[in-house]
């Protein structure tokens, strides 16, 4: 058993009693004000206002206003919350390198998810909004970004920027997937699964792994990528249709729908709510339509997680600490490797195995007679 995995089953806030149940309420509550809480100040007003004075301007560049008083106010909270989002993920990183530090392959997977966080998330976009620039996340791509390709996004696009989120959403993207399994955007670059991997570490053994699931899971997440390639069909449709056109309200309301019940319920209010009930990728493993496409990339790719041949003793360590809900003990007592779409390649379950029985492979497959080339991972 690997060091501070024993408290898992003891810690109340872990353990879905009423701690954790007051965490989740906490948690969806702040999800809910944020996403549907009124913002009282006009950061356009007050850059006119404080446009001679350095120190309030850079002030209002940042989300904040400095009040007569001296008193300081939040008043653009997506500043406020990419702040203490990355605060949680640094401060979670901290403490799940405590537990499971002692694996190379975590060390830098939690490094790379920090630092990604903080610059592309946080410091990057801060910096082009005080530059007078549009402030995009260039870790963030369609349809994870259901937005980006919304015509009030095109036109304040310039051809570099868009070639970017383009080609990476299309073509970049799955040709890494395809060769390194979809952990190389899912648990080393993403966000949302960079709270989950650091805060949500405490609860990542919640996922449930029962057949029932893993059906509902193969069914919800398939029908939001769906739902998001419609969206964009009705972009495109919107874009060209003529002036007048009953397309255009049907778009706007669909954009509207989609927003409310998967850009901000599903993906936020339920997502990150429930970790500490639910597990850490309710999102990731129900929801994200990034996870499907890339997932069904990966069924196809060189990517899997190799057994080794009949040295399962079933303890259940992989299955038990599965974020994304896969049996991980079924395969293996079944001398199977694994490659599954929803597996974020997070090594988790090669990290608890006592016997080093899995591993994380790219591996290519060989004709008859020709020799095989492996890629393992040390964890």
């Amino acid at each position: 058993m690997q060091a501070g995995l024993l408290d898992t089953h003891h810690n109340a806030v872990s353990t879905r009693r009423s701690p954790a149940w007051v965490v989740t309420g906490l948690l969806v509550a702040f999800y809910l004000l944020l996403y549907f809480g009124k913002e009282d100040y006009n950061a356009t007003d007050a850059a006119v206002r404080y446009a001679r004075d350095p120190l309030n301007l850079m002030l209002v560049k940042l989300g904040w206003k400095l009040n007569d008083n001296g008193s300081l106010w939040v008043f653009n909270k997506w500043y406020l919350y990419a702040g203490l989002y990355t605060l949680g993920m640094a401060v979670g990183g901290y403490f799940m390198l405590r537990k499971h530090g002692n694996s190379t392959y975590h060390r830098y997977r939690t490094y790379s998810l920090v630092a990604v966080q903080a610059v592309l998330g946080l410091m990057l976009p801060l910096v082009l909004d005080f530059l007078g620039r549009p402030a995009w996340y260039f870790s963030y791509f369609f349809p994870l970004k259901y937005d980006l390709f919304f015509p009030y996004n095109m036109d304040h696009m310039q051809p570099t920027v868009m070639a970017w989120f383009i080609v990476m959403t299309f073509v970049g993207l799955p040709l890494l997937v395809y060769f390194k399994g979809k952990r190389v955007y899912c648990s080393w670059i993403c966000g949302c699964g960079g709270l989950a991997e650091t805060f949500g570490d405490p609860w990542r053994h919640l996922s449930s792994k029962s057949p029932r699931a893993w059906r509902i899971e193969q069914v919800s997440i398939h029908s939001v990528l769906f739902a998001a390639f419609a969206m964009l069909g009705l972009v495109i449709g919107d874009g060209l249709a003529p002036e007048g056109h009953a397309i255009h309200n049907f778009a706007n309301s669909y954009k509207g729908m989609y927003s409310l019940a998967i850009g901000s319920i599903f993906s936020g209010v339920l997502g990150t709510g429930l970790y500490p009930v639910g597990g850490t990728r309710v999102w990731c493993r129900f929801g994200c339509p990034m996870a499907a496409m890339l997932g069904l990339v990966q069924k196809f790719g060189r990517f899997r997680i190799a057994v080794k041949k009949d040295m399962c003793i079933s303890c259940g360590n992989c299955s038990t600490y599965c974020e994304m809900g896969i049996d991980v003990r079924s395969y293996a007592m079944r001398n199977q490797d694994i490659k599954r779409a929803s597996c974020v390649g997070c090594g988790m379950c090669a990290h608890v195995c006592p016997r080093g029985v899995l591993q994380l492979v790219a591996k290519r497959d060989a004709g008859p007679g020709q020799h095989t080339q492996e890629w393992t991972v040390d964890l």
